[in-house]
């Protein structure tokens, strides 16, 4: 197991011990992690911090060229919100667990040059699914679908 998929896989573990939604993210830069961050809509009551929103915040304020030579691990697709901010800060490479259960915008990611390499990890599949059958309220309310 990838060691930096494997912290975004812990970290979407700490947030459904929260009470959240299960998705966790990291951002890597020169082989080390510099943000950290899981889906805290729910605890925190808020409309944008998805996993990868929450890594970023939590990297805090980085150069552009810090940037352009990270790799940012989610252990789910990314949605429209988070792949746009890929493609605003320049990330050039995500590193996604899987895409089976929700799958982002990956191909007009791929149009503007971004990376993307699918994982389709056993372990982030049958997390999300879990929870989408446990809380599929919980889960529309995420996607923008309720």
């Amino acid at each position: 197991m990838d060691a930096f998929l494997q912290a975004a896989i812990d970290e979407a573990k700490a947030g459904l011990a929260e009470g959240g939604i299960p998705i966790g993210s990291v951002l890597v830069i020169d082989g080390q992690i510099v943000g950290r961050g899981h889906n805290r809509r729910v605890q925190r009551g808020s409309a944008i911090l998805h996993a990868e929103m929450d890594c970023l915040e939590n990297a805090g304020r980085l150069k552009a060229s810090d940037y352009r030579r990270s790799v940012l691990y989610s252990t789910l697709s990314p949605c429209d919100m988070c792949s746009g901010t890929v493609l605003l800060y320049g990330i050039p490479r995500v590193v996604i667990g899987e895409n089976r259960t929700f799958r982002g915008p990956e191909d007009y990611v791929r149009s503007r040059g971004g990376e993307l390499e699918i994982r389709d990890d056993a372990e982030c599949v049958e997390l999300m699914r879990a929870f989408i059958a446990a809380r599929p309220e919980l889960w529309n309310e995420d996607i923008g679908e309720v």
